[in-house]
């Protein structure tokens, strides 16, 4: 093969043939590729002729190429894609082949087998999936499928798992990112939510200070309230009170002291303090 590399890939039904001309067991005639029928010439209903390739059955391969055209009504509702020269089938089932009677005699006539083809053909036919014989408009999208890795040469292996590599790390950048403006967003929240919190208590101690610096006295419309006018009232009268009452306190003895009278803190002062006698005098007691 020219190519070891497969450039697609599958698994397929087949069956076997052998068109030698000679109008044994069916033969149809020559191959339509023009080579002579021979040992690896397959039959493709769709696939150019000329179409190069290998099949693996239990482990072992086979190696093949597009020859003829087939098969054909077993092709139908895409069952049967391929048509394995008898010789190779009977080497790959491990059974007998007749030369005389063009068959393979013992075991099954049909095979499930991996396909892969390593370069297409320049003849007639199309390239892709396959299709029924005749039915172009039928593609058998099902037998095409990725080429396994362990079929890839090493330097396409290194390739796969570097592009593997990349989309990997991408999704981890991606996903760092994500959870990186995740936590961002979290910490400016939780940052407006303090500066929210400061500026609240702020309002609430200077409220607190207005409330106490001015004591109620103002209302909403800035003018004196009902309260404050009281109080305003009541502070005048609770000063004359006291200054009457310490005009009224007899000077010249401290609380407590005694006199001969019996009074204590009642009887008249007896001088001894300037203040008492100056005041004594004003009250006209004095001399």
């Amino acid at each position: 093969m020219s190519n070891d590399t497969p450039i697609q890939y599958g698994e397929v039904t087949a069956t076997y043939f052998w068109d030698d001309g000679s109008g044994v067991n069916g033969d149809t005639g020559a191959p339509a590729g023009g080579e002579p029928m021979q040992k690896g010439l397959f039959s493709s209903p769709s696939w150019p002729l000329g179409t190069e390739g290998y099949i693996e059955y239990e482990g072992e391969q086979h190696e093949f190429f597009i020859g003829d055209r087939g098969p054909g009504e077993p092709s139908n509702d895409c069952d049967v894609l391929l048509d394995i020269d008898g010789k190779t089938f009977a080497d790959m089932m491990g059974e007998e082949w007749d030369d005389e009677s063009l068959v393979v005699n013992g075991g099954n006539g049909h095979a499930e087998v991996e396909y892969f083809i390593t370069e297409w053909g320049d003849g007639n036919g199309e390239e892709g999936a396959p299709h029924p014989f005749q039915q172009s408009d039928n593609k058998c999208e099902d037998a095409v499928a990725p080429v396994p890795e362990e079929h890839l040469p090493e330097e396409e292996k290194a390739e796969e798992e570097e592009k593997a590599e990349e989309e990997n790390s991408e999704d981890d950048s991606e996903e760092q990112a994500e959870q990186d403006a995740k936590e961002e967003e979290q910490q400016d929240s939780a940052a407006a939510t303090s500066e929210d919190e400061g500026q609240d208590s702020d309002v609430t101690a200077e409220t607190a200070a207005n409330d106490l610096s001015g004591f109620g006295l103002m209302n909403a419309e800035g003018t004196p309230s009902a309260a404050g006018l009281l109080t305003l009232a009541i502070i005048p009268a609770i000063l004359i009170a006291l200054a009457f009452a310490w005009i009224r306190r007899p000077s010249g003895a401290h609380a407590g002291a005694t006199d001969d009278s019996g009074k204590g803190v009642m009887a008249e002062s007896n001088g001894r303090h300037g203040i008492a006698s100056f005041i004594d005098r004003l009250r006209g007691k004095g001399e």
